[in-house]
């Protein structure tokens, strides 16, 4: 785009123009000042420092014209003869500095606007008056009656520039503005001459014949070049105007916006574009939420929509738009989308690889695409290997895929917002070694879960992909399904033929570890055993991250004085506060977070005991659920046994001593004043089941043996 000027004999440069002359026509440029960096440490001029150039620009031949047209695909190389900060307070728009200016060609020249992400370039001085660049990505805006070209995204060729010939102002339409005078802001100000200077210091009184920009050096004055300025003007190569193609014959008179939008990818979808529309398969569907705010009661749903690029974009429709398009949307169909409003998405619920969603409007359209498009999958999927889920964030939403190898009966759970729920669990494992609790919720847990229940029961061990799981770290990692989730039984593709292949060949009876808890009644506890020497002998706890581990041990002692706490009863939406409360002198409980008093208090565990094994001894603290599986009562039934004196008391901690139980426990160091002790919690608390104990003792045996 830029050639270094050739020699400054007359014969070098008619050669050098002669060579040029049948490519592109030329549009000479006065000096202009490049500044390069040198590469290395050694060489003369300082070694190292910046060195300065001169060379002739190249600007693209009726490129303005050409980008108004709609020629998006152009990527011409222009000229900043104006640059200013203006702010933008149109509807739908973040209030605050952007940065509007006028670009050239040469010959032509129209109002431009940097998008939000160029501001930097512009503050920065890496933009500005006399600048060439080249326009990488760019769209064309309607302001009404003009056209505004929005860059996205540029090249800096040449840093600062004379101006480049005399170019004059085109129309909406592309031809030049008879006798043009003042360049109009984008938010409506008029702006008279052409630097962001004093404005009564650059208009000037013009004639006809006076070209709309007159050259001048960048940072030389804060004002217009007048035309008794001795400064010598090159004058371009006139060029005839752009006549883009035609698009639509035959089909009689076609008014502005009635022909049908271009589809372009769902990459490609951003804010600044006018009219656009994109080809997509629906992949999902959600259902009709109904909600209530100040505005009053509504109801909204979303879909997700999937193009033969890859491309993934959610799709949301409220009240009015719901009723027209809820019935029309169908998974698995191919619709054209288009004239919808592009926003940032909201990533607490959308859980697509793409930073912004369509909100459709009343002048949106959703056309369902008689002919089915083949070039457009059905689904995409981004599959992890379940042992990368150790080390996935919690809530973090994924996609994974494995063989069925239990389910548990669906059983009926009261959340704490009193609601009742469906939940079903089930176990999946894959080729990396090691199997995960999936937890179904809600519609699956009759809808797919029956049917994977039934195939497990019939000895058939399906393959099942889950897209979008949520991660779940209570109790080591599981994975659970939210209303986006999709699950799929057996799919055909290529993952799941090879699982099936593996499963089938042997790997229905590798040994797997389980990086969850385990969920079928009597089976192997296949997670990560320790033993209790081995908690300060490896250092665990020790890390940024809790350590999730299961002991074998027998309780030996419980510490009977204090086995519980007072907690605050309060409920905050649909969570129980919990927070320790005092009795204060009125004889009711006081809750210093809620700042509340309560009559009654709640009675909850905070259980400390010690366990041994053949290693050594570690003390144990057990919260509400934990101490309830170990003890088989609750604390405010256990606190009023104690109270009554009642022989049962004892009788309750005697019981569970001297018992072998398998300890789910989180260990993770804490501080105490300024000591630091590493703090073991038991999460889930079981009796040891011989036969479960026995057939994890075998695969303990098979495993050690495979690797001898």
């Amino acid at each position: 785009m830029l050639e270094p000027f050739p020699s400054s004999s007359s014969s070098s440069q008619s050669k050098f123009q002669a060579s040029r002359a049948g490519v592109f026509p030329l549009i000479r440029a006065p000096p202009c000042r490049i500044e390069l960096k040198r590469r290395g440490g050694g060489g003369g001029g300082g070694g190292g420092g910046r060195r300065v150039a001169m060379a002739m620009a190249r600007l693209t031949p009726n490129g303005v014209a050409a980008a108004l047209a709609g020629d998006t695909n152009l990527k011409p190389v222009l000229q900043i003869v104006e640059l200013r900060g203006v702010q933008v307070n149109g509807a739908g728009v973040t209030r605050g500095e952007r940065f509007r200016a006028v670009v050239s060609d040469g010959t032509a020249a129209s109002s431009a606007l940097f998008a939000a992400q160029l501001s930097d370039h512009a503050r920065s001085g890496a933009l500005r008056r006399g600048s060439i660049v080249q326009l990488s990505e760019y769209v064309i805006n309607e302001v009404g009656p003009r056209r505004i070209i929005v860059i996205l995204n540029l090249e800096v060729l040449v840093s600062e520039c004379e101006i480049i010939g005399n170019p004059t102002a085109l129309s909406e339409t592309g031809s030049p503005i008879p006798n043009p005078t003042r360049v109009e802001q984008f938010n409506g100000a008029p702006q008279y001459g052409l630097m962001a200077g004093n404005s009564s210091n650059t208009t000037t009184k013009r004639s006809d014949n006076v070209p709309l920009f007159q050259n001048s050096m960048a940072g030389n004055s804060d004002f217009a070049t007048r035309p008794s300025d001795k400064v010598p003007v090159f004058q371009p190569t006139v060029q005839p105007s752009y006549r883009p193609a035609p698009n639509y014959k035959n089909h009689g008179a076609i008014m502005k916006n009635e022909a049908p939008a271009r589809i372009i990818p769902i990459s490609a979808l951003n804010p600044y574009q006018g009219r656009w529309a994109i080809k997509a398969r629906v992949t999902a569907k959600g259902d009709i939420r109904r909600y209530h705010n100040a505005k009053g009661d509504g109801k909204v749903f979303s879909f997700d929509l999937l193009d033969s690029d890859g491309g993934e974009i959610r799709v949301t429709c409220f009240n009015a738009l719901l009723d027209r398009f809820y019935e029309v949307v169908e998974v698995g169909k191919v619709y054209v989308v288009s004239r919808g409003n592009l926003r940032p998405a909201q990533k607490n619920y959308n859980h697509l690889n793409n930073e912004w969603e369509i909100l459709l409007e009343n002048g949106s359209t959703v056309d369902l695409c008689p002919d089915e498009d083949s070039s457009i999958p059905t689904q995409r999927f981004d599959f992890r290997p379940i042992n990368e889920i150790e080390d996935a964030q919690n809530n973090a939403i994924l996609d994974i895929i494995g063989v069925v190898t239990s389910v548990n009966p669906c059983t009926t759970i009261q959340r704490k917002n009193g609601m009742e729920t469906q939940k079903r669990t089930m176990n999946l494992k894959d080729m990396s070694g090691r199997s995960v609790e999936v937890t179904m919720w809600g519609d699956f847990c009759n809808r797919e879960g029956s049917q994977l229940q039934g195939m497990v029961e019939r000895g058939i061990f399906p393959v099942l992909a889950v897209k979008a799981g949520k991660v779940s770290d209570f109790s080591g990692k599981s994975v659970g399904t939210i209303s986006s989730t999709q699950l799929f039984i057996n799919p055909d593709s290529a993952e799941a033929h090879s699982l099936r292949q593996w499963f089938d060949s042997g790997g229905r009876d590798a040994s797997t570890q389980s990086i969850s808890r385990d969920i079928t009644p009597g089976a192997s506890r296949n997670e990560i055993r320790k033993t209790v020497a081995q908690i300060k002998d490896e250092g665990l706890g020790m890390g940024d991250k809790p350590d999730w581990i299961t002991v074998k041990a027998t309780v030996i002692f419980f510490k009977n004085e204090s086995f519980f706490y007072t907690a605050c009863p309060n409920m905050i939406g649909d969570r129980q506060c919990n927070k320790k409360v005092t009795k204060s002198t009125t004889g009711n409980w006081t809750c210093d977070k809620c700042d509340r008093e309560f009559e009654e208090c709640d009675y909850r565990y905070l259980l400390q005991f010690q366990i041994q094994d053949h290693s050594g001894t570690a003390w144990v603290t057990a919260f509400q659920e934990a101490g309830q599986e170990l003890l088989g009562c609750s604390a405010i039934e256990l606190n009023a046994l104690k109270e009554r004196e009642d022989p049962r008391f004892a009788d309750t901690m005697l019981n569970c001593l001297f018992q072998e139980y398998l300890l789910r426990l989180k260990v993770k160091e804490e501080s105490y004043g300024d000591e630091r002790k590493v703090k073991n919690t038991a999460v889930k608390v079981e009796k040891v089941d011989p036969s479960g104990e026995s057939k994890f003792l075998l695969d303990l045996i098979s495993k050690s043996s495979a690797l001898h």
